[in-house]
């Protein structure tokens, strides 16, 4: 079969296949290889991307982006607080604070999950999850171990990089991880101890 116009004499560059319908044959016209190999490289980007901005350690995920976000939103609400007192009462109050939590977390994913993990199982560092604590007996010795180090040096201290009240709050956000079930927590050290105050009514 001759297309429009064509000569009797006309051969088509392309074969054409087994399929007919109705009479009309098909030309074995394939896909040009520009189109598999462009759909390939959208394939290992779409990979690529799901692992760097979905599942990344490195701070990368859309999470960790927009908690830094609301990190950087929230130190600005700090001046309207003033200034938070390292004690039992204060440290536990901010575990209720959704703000504040938000601002430590971001802190703690940013520097603390190589040594406790994402989710303060403990890796080289302790399992913050469970009720034995090696130099924590109150809930306010969190913060003097976040301040000061212990172990040595193997836990350093944080009094140059974070503010006072970043302190407190980061106190408050790993106290917050007691309880929680982590996806691979380390077995217990240490001793364990009584529970954290109750919260004081407001």
């Amino acid at each position: 079969m001759n297309r429009i116009g064509d000569s009797p004499d006309f051969v088509p560059s392309d074969p054409l296949t087994d399929h007919e319908y109705d009479g009309i044959r098909e030309f074995d016209n394939p896909t040009p290889g520009w189109w598999y190999a462009f759909f390939g490289a959208t394939v290992v980007f779409s990979f690529c991307y799901l692992l760097l901005f979905h599942f990344s350690v490195a701070g990368w995920t859309s999470e960790d982006t927009w908690a830094d976000d609301q990190r950087a939103e929230f130190k600005r609400v700090f001046g309207a607080v003033g200034q938070l007192k390292p004690d039992d009462d204060t440290i536990r109050a901010q575990m209720d604070n959704p703000q504040f939590m938000t601002i430590a977390k971001a802190t703690f994913l940013g520097n603390c999950t190589a040594c406790h993990g994402r989710d303060g199982g403990g890796l080289v560092g302790v399992n913050l999850c469970d009720d034995n604590y090696k130099n924590v007996k109150h809930i306010s010795d969190i913060y003097k171990v976040i301040t000061e180090g212990a172990n040595g040096g193997a836990m350093p201290s944080w009094k140059r990089a974070f503010s006072d009240n970043e302190r407190v709050i980061l106190a408050s956000y790993v106290a917050s991880l007691r309880g929680t079930k982590p996806s691979a927590g380390k077995g217990p050290e240490g001793d364990p101890i009584a529970p954290w105050p109750a919260a004081k009514p407001k």
